[in-house]
């Protein structure tokens, strides 16, 4: 059995929801904006910042760290915000059996044995379609606000790991919510984090 699961998603793809109901399912700590109000509180940063630059990138290219301030250690303090995700993560896997929706769980916890890391992907057209419907609409056409976001994720993940954001062979299982519902999903993924 695993007992920790993370879960990596494309924006829109319901990645979240996924996670929340695998949590309630097989009745463990649940993990994404609880680690924001944990990082908050313990860092000084406000939940806002932590929610923008947890995960993304500062610009659409590795290139954008340049460009951020750094302190005479060279650290930038998205840099400060990465090591401060990554030491708390750590102190919630020692905690007990949860499940951790991004923030390059599944790289940061990669060297324990007891991790199924999962990720969950959909078609545009069906992610489009769901961010306007739990999102709302902006001004922003939902397909660019998708591209935008993954995009951001995937070097955000590339910078801080050197490795290539959803690609399959770095997660034991990888899911269309397009196909399988939310709580197919769900159901899935805590059915098989018992039987590993």
């Amino acid at each position: 059995m695993k007992k920790i699961i993370t879960i990596s998603r494309e924006f829109g793809s319901g990645g979240r929801s996924i996670g929340k109901l695998v949590a309630e399912k097989l009745g463990v700590s649940y993990y994404d904006g609880e680690l924001i109000e944990i990082l908050a509180e313990e860092t000084g940063f406000s939940k806002e910042y932590i929610e923008q630059n947890g995960e993304y990138s500062p610009g659409n290219s590795r290139f954008s760290y340049a460009f951020v301030g750094r302190n005479i250690d060279g650290m930038s303090i998205t840099d400060y915000l990465w090591f401060e995700q990554q030491k708390k993560i750590l102190e919630i896997a020692e905690k007990g059996p949860c499940v951790i929706v991004g923030r390059c769980a599944d790289y940061i916890l990669r060297e324990r044995n007891d991790v199924f890391n999962v990720f969950i992907h959909a078609p545009v057209a069906e992610r489009a379609k769901r961010i306007v419907e739990v999102y709302g609409e902006t001004d922003v056409a939902p397909e660019k606000r998708l591209r935008e976001k993954d995009r951001k994720r995937a070097v955000n993940y590339k910078y801080y790991t050197d490795e290539e954001w959803g690609r399959a062979k770095q997660y034991h299982l990888t899911l269309d919510s397009s196909v399988f519902g939310i709580e197919g999903c769900a159901q899935l993924i805590a059915e098989l984090s018992q039987k590993v």
